[in-house]
């Protein structure tokens, strides 16, 4: 996508829609700034509101080195910016499940998250306990505001410069964790079968 390469660098992903759904009221907030002050490269892939769409394209014009932008959808370069990222964005309003930080905990980048619907029930925070724990496999933030999606996003970019082994047990807790429908159904039958066998009259 033309940008510049440096491993020192990290690479923030974006696909979606660009609606004040998925965040991009946040996202607009927060990007001329980064673009400005932060040593960070960004790559965003989708189409949606002319009013994100322009912005963007003004970006691209202006820092062609920190930002790459395709108006346009592609499920081949949707996946190829999920497993080539080091970051994965989605700061949703709402996401009632959400399959797209799947994708990228599987490609091994690291999800920064709403905690929100499906990406609540999915991503767990990279706060220092989980981190100890090996339980960690992405960053998330609670509230709908922008400052928040900042804090994420600075710890999530600070991880990745300052603490490889760190960020590399993020990235492996990820990659191994199993969200399928196989995953799912097992669960399922271990719940059913510990109601039922609670439910057996006992002899006396």
């Amino acid at each position: 996508l033309g940008l510049p390469v440096s491993l020192s660098v990290p690479l923030i992903g974006l696909v979606g829609r660009l609606a004040d759904q998925k965040g991009w009221d946040l996202i607009a907030d927060l990007l001329p700034r980064w673009l400005r002050q932060e040593e960070a490269q960004w790559v965003i892939l989708g189409t949606g509101d002319s009013e994100f769409q322009k912005m963007l394209e003004m970006h691209a014009a202006d820092c062609p080195n920190k930002i790459a932008v395709r108006l346009t959808f592609s499920d081949e370069l949707a996946h190829k910016i999920e497993a080539g990222s080091d970051i994965f964005l989605m700061p949703s309003r709402y996401e009632p499940c959400g399959l797209n930080q799947l994708y990228s905990l599987k490609y091994g980048t690291v999800p920064v998250v709403r905690s929100t619907g499906g990406l609540a029930d999915t991503i767990r925070d990279a706060s220092e306990e989980n981190l100890q724990a090996g339980q960690a496999n992405g960053f998330s933030f609670d509230a709908y505001d922008v400052f928040e999606l900042e804090e994420a996003l600075r710890r999530a970019c600070a991880l990745y410069r300052t603490d490889k082994p760190r960020w590399e047990r993020l990235v492996v807790t990820g990659m191994s964790q199993d969200w399928s429908w196989d995953a799912s159904a097992s669960h399922y039958e271990r719940l059913y079968e510990s109601m039922i066998a609670r439910k057996r009259p006992t002899t006396g």
